[in-house]
């Protein structure tokens, strides 16, 4: 049974407020519910994000502002930092944890810059909503062994560069095997399924 976590519920004071900045933020707006009761549901999701966020009126108890932590995973941080500001979203400098794991809670231990070594996981860069709730950008390059259930691509020319690359390996697998491999299905499926960080 899998157990995918797909939704952060975050409370808010201004529900337009919130949506607004979320938009900004580049969210895309999958649901605005409003019942006849002025119960509402705002569902949001970030860009190739399979998780999303809802906020609304009557969704949650907490006080507004006090979700903290909630990390978006990218590629590069310092370029999302960068799509960010551009955006017109305050965010922190970059910054990397003194221990090197994983960063402390508020601003404990920062230390300016990315990780040294640019090393998966280790670099971070944060901001807040109008309430306060806390997003952490944290950089993840190369994924720990098992650690990918699925491939996610973000675009058609990321599949298109997979396969393409899936298929130069795949001559060098024919040319070894000195004919044509019938089975090159499965063959391409272990060898995108490797690539991307997957235990075939």
């Amino acid at each position: 049974m899998d157990f995918k976590l797909e939704v952060i519920v975050l409370p808010v004071s201004d529900v337009d407020r919130a949506r607004d900045f979320y938009q900004k933020a580049g969210f895309r707006e999958d649901v605005d519910y409003v019942a006849p009761d002025g119960f509402r549901v705002v569902h949001l999701t970030p860009p190739g994000s399979a998780a999303s966020i809802i906020i609304g009126d009557g969704v949650a108890d907490a006080a507004p502002g006090s979700v903290q932590g909630v990390h978006l995973v990218v590629d590069d941080v310092v370029a999302a930092r960068a799509e960010l500001i551009a955006r017109g979203i305050e965010v922190s400098e970059v910054f990397h944890d003194a221990g090197g794991v994983f960063h402390h809670a508020g601003t404990r231990d920062r230390v300016a810059g990315p990780q040294p070594d640019r090393r998966s996981y280790g670099s971070f860069a944060s901001f807040s909503d109008p309430d306060g709730n806390g997003f952490v950008l944290q950089e993840v390059t190369l994924r720990q062994p098992g650690r990918v259930t699925h491939v996610v691509y973000g675009s058609v020319t990321e599949v298109e560069q997979a396969l393409r690359d899936a298929a130069a390996a795949h001559g060098r697998h024919e040319a070894e095997l000195g004919h044509e491999d019938p089975d090159w299905p499965t063959w391409y499926a272990g060898y995108m399924a490797r690539a991307a960080g997957l235990d075939s």
